[in-house]
């Protein structure tokens, strides 16, 4: 089947967050949610399930645990039993699990910003302490690991690291021989490791997601790995996800710690997560390529249009980090796009830490949005010039 990812879905009078955040003139683009229908088979087998009309409390399908198992496999190479997944209802309530079982109040807990803010704010959720330890920008504007920084970073106290993998926003896909040091040093400082690898299905031509936990029996034995098709199918609200604990202990401390947080997932997120991963391929297929065509668009527009903002092309997900700090932008380059715009982004200090001067972008929509947006950008940095003014984000 040929899908149309071009196609205009109408949200904004649907009960988005996406498009209801902000006044209905604003492109969104900001927080992490296509635009675009879900696999076919996906929905057929929604209809198939409304049909029967009974919606009483349901079981863990079994079938779904046996196609995680073997799109881990086939995906892969990781071995994984049925046993050692944990049903939940997001991967944000996987963080404030992990976090809960792993550490005590008053631990530390390490993570890696700019990232994903829930992860950040996680520890405090378990009475943690969370202790920064900053990725580095390398001078073509990606992202890597100063690992004596990440050890130096490490304390008495420290418990548990939390990594994002496909990293969220800075879109790098850690290679194995990153994944194999950073896993050394926690082995080594008897850390637990929290890996987030909701991104990565969605990797782009020449990049190869490793799981951490499928390095070594030993990394596995101290890896908690939250995976969901939600950001893959587009299927956030339906409220599926799951967690993998190799280790019997780890995994009987989610399951005694978190009891219904973990057991009632959604019925039909569990209907739409088996269809997906049993049918989706050839719509996850297309999307990656349109998405690869938008990433490309987007790169080569904000260099050669976009004076002042560079980016580095996404290694995986669908969300581009500009960084505006050479853009003349005074105060928050967020509120200027949205200002000036109407063009609503990620504010970049929301990532935390070397997050200031940035937006998220997120480039998972219709190419002729994306293509508005990135020109209402433009005629608003050029307006703003054209006035004599430095552009301004303030209010």
């Amino acid at each position: 089947m040929r899908y149309d990812f071009d196609r205009v879905i109408e949200r904004r009078h649907s009960d988005s967050t996406k498009w209801r955040h902000f006044a209905k003139d604003v492109l969104s683009l900001w927080t992490a949610d296509m635009d675009f229908q879900s696999p076919y088979p996906v929905i057929e087998a929604l209809h198939e399930r409304v049909e029967h009309g009974v919606f009483g409390y349901s079981v863990e399908s079994a079938a779904l645990r046996q196609a995680i198992v073997e799109r881990m496999e086939r995906l892969y190479g990781w071995h994984i039993r049925p046993v050692d997944i944990v049903f939940q209802t997001g991967v944000v309530h996987g963080l404030h699990a992990v976090c809960r079982v792993a550490a005590a109040p008053g631990d530390h807990i390490l993570y890696q910003p700019p990232v994903y803010p829930p992860i950040h704010a996680a520890p405090a959720h378990a009475g943690c302490v969370a202790v920064e330890a900053l990725l580095v920008e390398r001078p073509d504007g990606g992202y890597e690991i100063d690992f004596d920084r990440f050890e130096a970073a490490i304390t008495p106290s420290t418990r548990l690291f939390i990594l994002c993998n496909p990293h969220n926003p800075v879109g790098r896909v850690f290679e194995r021989r990153e994944l194999e040091r950073l896993a050394e040093i926690c082995l080594r400082h008897d850390l637990v490791i929290c890996s987030d690898e909701i991104h990565a299905d969605l990797l782009f031509p020449g990049f190869a997601h490793t799981p951490i936990a499928s390095l070594s029996p030993e990394v596995a034995a101290r890896t908690i790995t939250l995976v969901a098709p939600s950001k893959t199918f587009n299927l956030a609200g339906l409220r599926c996800s799951f967690a993998i604990a190799q280790d019997a202990g780890l995994r009987r401390a989610l399951q005694a710690g978190e009891g219904k947080e973990f057991s009632d997932v959604n019925l039909l997120g569990q209907v739409a997560a088996l269809a997906a991963y049993r049918d989706g391929q050839d719509w996850l297929d297309q999307l990656l390529r349109y998405l690869e065509a938008n990433r490309n668009h987007l790169t080569a527009f904000v260099r050669d249009e976009l004076r002042g903002i560079a980016v580095a092309p996404a290694e995986a997900t669908y969300l581009a980090w500009l960084d505006c700090r050479r853009a003349g932008i005074t105060g928050s380059p967020y509120r200027f796009f949205l200002e000036h715009a109407r063009v609503g982004l990620q504010d970049g200090a929301w990532f935390g830490a070397g997050g200031e001067g940035f937006v998220r972008l997120n480039f998972g929509c219709p190419r002729p949005v994306l293509h508005e947006a990135l020109a209402r950008i433009k005629t608003a940095l050029c307006e703003s010039r054209a006035g004599g003014n430095r552009p301004s984000g303030r209010q």
